[in-house]
């Protein structure tokens, strides 16, 4: 009787729990042929899937050359409209807009300190002449309080953007951190798909902040909010408005 008897490769019959060197291969090694070629697999299926958020992250980008319009000769005014909170208000002043052909720039919604009153914070690019039309035509509106337009020396302005980048690329390019120091904005979030990064300030910093993070080719998403400004007179318009209004009413009742 044999009772030493050798087995050779799969004569066991149980290759996937007998832990005998058959083919003088350790089933450690078998494991991670096993991982390899999974990871093979999944590689070639992104590859292949055109819309897999990991080929989104490895691509490379195409840029299509966008031809920037030019603002040659125009001044960029913000125009601040306060107006009663009735809807359909914002269709009547975009309309004013639309009839000139001056295309609006950014545009903020938000209530005002003062109760019941709105606030229209708007960018656009124009001549001095134009900014000050549009506002009387925004103003014959029975709903606008009133309506002002200023360049930005005369404003404190604001804006906030939110820039999405790809993590594996800010890992192993060092100058993406650096620029994000440099410009004082703030991380997020960061997860190993990709990081979130908060930047707010004025326009042209905002913008130029954008482009540095650009050129690395590391931006999958850029947004930014529409401007908020206030004014640096120290006599606020609207509450001069508002209590000649109530003046004159006296005077008529």
């Amino acid at each position: 009787m044999e009772t030493n008897k050798k087995y050779g490769a799969a004569e066991c019959g149980d290759c996937n729990t007998c832990e005998r060197n058959c083919n003088g291969e350790s089933n450690e090694k078998k494991a991670l042929e096993a991982q390899e070629a999974l990871d093979a697999a999944v590689q070639t299926a992104a590859a292949i899937e055109r819309n897999s958020f990991e080929k989104n992250l490895t691509r490379t980008l195409t840029k299509t050359p966008v031809k920037e319009q030019s603002h040659e000769g125009l001044t960029l005014y913000t125009l601040i409209i306060y107006s009663e909170n009735y809807a359909g208000i914002l269709n009547q002043i975009t309309a004013v807009f639309t009839r000139r052909q001056v295309n609006i720039e950014s545009l903020n919604v938000c209530a005002s300190s003062t109760p019941g009153v709105h606030k229209y914070t708007i960018t656009c690019y124009c001549k001095r002449e134009m900014a000050e039309m549009l506002c009387k035509q925004i103003e014959r509106k029975i709903d606008v309080l009133q309506a002002n337009c200023f360049v930005d020396d005369e404003i404190f302005i604001l804006e906030t953007s939110l820039l999405k980048l790809s993590t594996p690329m800010v890992l192993s390019d060092k100058e993406i951190s650096r620029i994000v120091r440099r410009y004082g904005a703030r991380i997020v979030e960061v997860n190993p798909t990709f990081t979130t990064v908060e930047k707010t300030g004025i326009t042209d910093d905002i913008l130029e902040f954008f482009r540095e993070l650009n050129a690395l080719d590391c931006v999958l998403q850029f947004v930014r909010s529409g401007r908020i400004a206030i004014t640096k007179s120290c006599i606020e318009r609207l509450d001069a408005y508002l209590t000649k209004r109530e003046e004159d009413h006296r005077l008529y009742d």
